[in-house]
C-alpha cells in the first residue's frame, strides 16, 4: 500500500502542476476562418459618423458617434499609460485656426479587469459617442479636421485604426479630403506587395484538432477524488459500508443495487454543489472570471488555503455543524432510496474535514478556467465518481474487500503532504493579488524561493527530522517516505534554478509562477522573451537570405492583449522558444508603432473597400503591408515564408502551445523540401 501511496502522491503533484494548462486550449484558425470571423470583407469593427451643433457664430459642439459591431469593444480615452491603446482625437491647426474648449468628453465606460495587463481597463460596447467643443479663431475658418486613433478588440483579436474626420461648419467651404491616389502613393503601395509563391497555402487548414479540455478537467477531478478517498475520513469506511449493505439486504442482488445507488447519490450530491455557479454564470457570464481575478477574493482564497493546510497538519479539524449530521443520520435508514441518499449525505458531511480542503482546491482551480461553471461541473463529476466507485464496485465483488490495505500511519503522512501542497497553492493566490495590484511583494524569484522552502520542509518531515504534534514516532525504517523525501528534495533543487536570472525558466511550472518579466532582475531588449528579432521586414529579409533560414512574420502591436498572451504562454515553452531562436528569423512588425515616417516615405493607401488611408507612421506602413499581402488586419497574425517569398504553411493566429509548435515544425518541413 505504501508503494501505491507514493505513486498517488507523485501523480497528484504532477497533475496539480499541469492543471493551469487547461486554460490554454484555443482552436487554431485557418486563414479563411480568420477572414470570416474577424472582419469579413474588411468590415470595420467600429463605424464612425459625425455631426455638429452650432452654439454661437464662433463656437460649435462636434459629436463623434461610434457604432461597434457585436462581440467587439472600443477602448476609452482614459487608460493607464503604456498598456492598451486608448482612443485619441487629434485635431489639426489647433491654436492657429481653432481653439479646443475643454477636453473631449465621453460616455461612462464599462470597467472590467484585463487578465493580461493585470488591471481594470475601461471600454465601450455596441455604440457610444464623444463630444468636443471648439471655437473658431478667425472668420476664414470653416472646416475642422483631424484623426481618431483607436484600438478595437474582441475576445481573441485586436485591430489598430486611424480614422480621418472632417466637419464643414460653414456654407461655401468644400471638402479638403482627396479621394484620388496620386501616382507616387500608388507606386509606394505597390512596392509593399510581395511576389508570394504557393499562395494556395494561405487558404489551407494547416492543423485540425479536437480538444480534450473537459477530459483534462474530469481527470483532474477524478484524481482529487482518489486523493480524498485515501484520507482517514473515507478509506476506513469502504469495507464497513460495503459489508453493511451486503449484510442488511435480503439478497446479493439487492445489496449490490443498494451499494450502486449509494455511489450514485454520492456523485449526485457533489454535482449539486456546482448548480449555484451555473446560476451565477447565467446572471453574469463574466462573474466567475471576475471572482477568480479579484484582489480581495484571491486574498480570501489565500487565507482559506492556509487554514486548510494547518487542518491537514493536525492543529484542528474542519467540521460542518453537528445539527446537519444529526438530521442526515436520522434519515439514513436504508429501507428505501431516500434513506440511501441520506446515508450518502451523511458520508459527505462526516468526511468534510478531509474532503473539504481537497474539494476547495478543486473548486478554485476549476473557476480559474475560462469556461467557468461547465468546467466546474465536469471536475466535480470526476471527484464524486472517484469517491463513489469503490463503494459500488466492491459490492459486486465482495471478496475483494478482504484484500483492501488496512488503515495506518501512512494516512497521517498523506495528510501532511496534502498540507504542504495546500501551502504552495495558497501562495499562488497571494501572487495573483500581488500581480493585479502591482505591490511588488511576490516577484518571481521570491515566490520560487518560498516554494523551495516548502519543498525542503516537506522533505525534512518525510526524512523524519521533525514531527507535527499529532504524529506518532515510528521506530521502523520506512524507506518509501525517504524515497518521497528525496524526490521532494530534488524538486527543491530544480526550483532553485528559478532564483537566478540565467536559469529562470522552470517550464514545468509555467502558469503557476509569476511571469518572467515580473522579476527582481532588470530585463533587457525590446523583443519578446529576449529573442533576436527585426522590426523592419526588409532588414529581416536580408538577414534570412544571408543565413539561409525561413522567416516568421509576427504581426503584432505594443498594446495587443492577445499578442502578449501568445508570447508569455506559448512562445515561452522551451521547445517553441528554441525553434524560434534557432530555426527562424523572427520579424516582429508592430502595427501600432506611432513613430513618424519621413515625409518622403508617407503616402496614401486605398483599402479594398475604396477607403483612403494615410500612411504616416511605421505602424501604418506595416498595417498596410499586412492588408495588401495577407488580406487581414487583425493581430496577432503569424506567417512563415522563405527568403524567396514562398509561403510555407497556412497563417495562424491565437493558438495553444502544442498547436503552435506543430505549425512551426510544419513550416520547417516545407522549407527543407524547397
Amino acid at each position: 500500500m505504501k508503494n501505491l501511496f507514493s505513486f498517488i502522491c507523485l501523480l497528484s503533484f504532477s497533475l496539480l502542476l499541469a492543471q493551469d494548462s487547461a486554460k490554454w486550449v484555443a482552436p487554431i484558425k485557418s486563414f479563411s476562418e480568420i477572414e470570416n470571423d474577424t472582419i469579413p470583407s474588411f468590415e470595420e469593427p467600429v463605424k464612425w459618423t459625425t455631426s455638429f451643433e452650432k452654439l454661437s457664430d464662433i463656437e460649435y459642439e462636434l459629436k463623434f458617434m461610434a457604432k461597434i459591431i457585436p462581440g467587439w469593444y472600443l477602448y476609452s480615452q482614459n487608460l493607464p499609460e503604456g498598456d492598451a491603446l486608448p482612443t485619441e482625437f487629434n485635431f489639426e491647426e489647433v491654436n492657429s485656426k481653432i481653439q479646443l474648449l475643454g477636453l473631449t468628453l465621453e460616455e461612462e465606460p464599462i470597467v472590467e479587469y484585463d487578465q493580461v495587463f493585470k488591471m481594470d481597463l475601461s471600454f465601450f460596447k455596441n455604440e457610444t459617442y464623444f463630444t468636443q467643443k471648439v471655437k473658431l479663431i478667425d472668420d476664414e475658418t470653416g472646416i475642422v479636421s483631424g484623426q481618431i486613433f483607436y484600438q478595437a478588440c474582441d475576445e481573441k483579436l485586436c485591430v489598430f485604426r486611424k480614422e480621418n474626420f472632417e466637419f464643414i461648419l460653414k456654407d461655401g467651404f468644400a471638402s479638403s479630403v482627396n479621394l484620388i491616389i496620386d501616382d507616387a502613393s500608388e507606386a509606394k503601395s505597390k512596392k509593399l506587395i510581395l511576389d508570394l509563391k504557393d499562395k494556395y497555402r494561405l487558404n489551407q487548414n494547416s492543423i485540425s484538432k479536437e480538444y480534450g479540455s473537459f477530459i483534462n478537467l474530469f481527470l483532474l477531478g477524478f484524481l482529487a477524488g482518489i486523493i480524498a478517498l485515501l484520507t482517514p475520513c473515507i478509506f476506513p469506511m469502504i469495507p464497513i459500508t460495503v459489508s453493511y449493505f451486503m449484510n442488511q439486504s435480503s439478497s446479493k442482488r439487492q445489496g449490490a443495487f443498494r451499494s450502486f445507488m449509494y455511489g450514485f447519490f454520492i456523485v449526485l450530491i457533489y454535482l449539486l454543489l456546482s448548480l449555484p455557479f451555473h446560476f451565477f454564470e447565467f446572471v453574469d457570464p463574466q462573474i466567475l472570471n471576475t471572482l477568480s481575478t479579484n484582489v480581495i477574493v484571491n486574498i480570501i482564497f489565500f487565507g482559506v488555503f492556509i487554514f486548510f493546510a494547518f487542518s491537514f497538519f493536525g492543529f484542528y479539524e474542519i467540521t460542518l455543524p453537528v445539527s446537519w449530521l444529526n438530521n442526515s443520520d436520522s434519515s439514513s435508514e436504508i429501507t428505501n432510496l431516500t434513506g440511501i441518499f441520506f446515508m450518502a449525505l451523511t458520508l459527505a458531511i462526516v468526511s468534510f474535514s478531509c474532503t473539504g480542503p481537497i474539494l476547495g482546491s478543486l473548486l478554485v482551480g476549476s473557476l480559474t478556467v475560462d469556461s467557468g461553471a461547465t468546467d466546474l461541473t465536469v471536475a466535480i463529476f470526476g471527484f464524486g465518481l472517484a469517491l463513489a466507485l469503490p463503494f459500488s464496485f466492491l459490492s459486486f465483488f465482495p471478496s475483494v474487500v478482504k484484500n483492501i490495505p488496512k488503515s495506518g500511519g501512512w494516512m497521517t503522512k498523506f495528510k501532511i503532504i496534502l498540507g504542504f501542497l495546500e501551502l504552495a497553492l495558497a501562495l499562488k493566490f497571494l501572487s495573483n493579488a500581488d500581480l493585479v495590484s502591482n505591490w511588488g511583494i511576490l516577484k518571481r524569484e521570491i515566490f520560487v524561493g518560498i516554494w523551495v522552502l516548502i519543498s525542503i520542509f516537506l522533505a525534512a518531515n518525510l526524512f523524519g527530522l521533525y514531527r507535527f504534534p499529532y504524529e506518532t514516532k515510528n521506530n521502523k525504517k520506512d524507506y518509501s517516505y525517504k524515497v518521497l523525501g528525496t524526490l521532494f528534495f530534488f524538486f527543491a533543487i530544480y526550483l532553485s534554478q528559478g532564483l537566478f536570472k540565467s536559469t529562470n525558466k522552470l517550464s514545468l511550472l509555467s502558469g503557476f509562477t509569476p511571469p518572467t518579466f515580473y522579476s527582481v532582475y532588470e530585463t533587457e531588449g525590446e523583443c519578446p522573451l529576449g529573442l533576436n528579432c527585426y522590426k523592419d521586414f526588409y532588414s529581416g529579409l536580408r538577414y534570412a537570405e544571408k543565413l539561409n533560414k525561413p522567416i516568421l512574420i509576427d504581426f503584432t502591436g505594443w498594446a495587443c492583449v492577445n499578442c502578449r498572451r501568445m508570447e508569455e504562454n506559448v512562445w515561452s515553452k522551451p521547445t517553441v522558444y528554441n525553434i524560434l531562436n534557432e530555426e527562424y528569423v523572427l520579424i516582429s512588425l508592430y502595427v501600432d508603432d506611432r513613430q513618424k515616417l519621413r515625409d518622403d516615405q508617407m503616402f496614401k493607401f486605398k483599402y479594398f473597400n475604396g477607403k483612403i488611408f494615410s500612411v504616416e507612421t511605421i505602424g501604418d506602413k506595416w498595417s498596410a503591408f499586412q492588408i495588401l499581402n495577407f488580406k487581414t488586419a487583425s493581430q496577432p497574425f503569424y506567417v512563415t515564408i522563405s527568403s524567396d517569398m514562398t509561403v510555407l504553411n497556412s497563417p495562424i493566429q491565437y493558438s495553444n502551445a502544442n498547436e503552435f509548435e506543430i505549425w512551426l515544425k510544419e513550416g520547417l518541413t516545407n522549407y527543407s523540401s524547397l
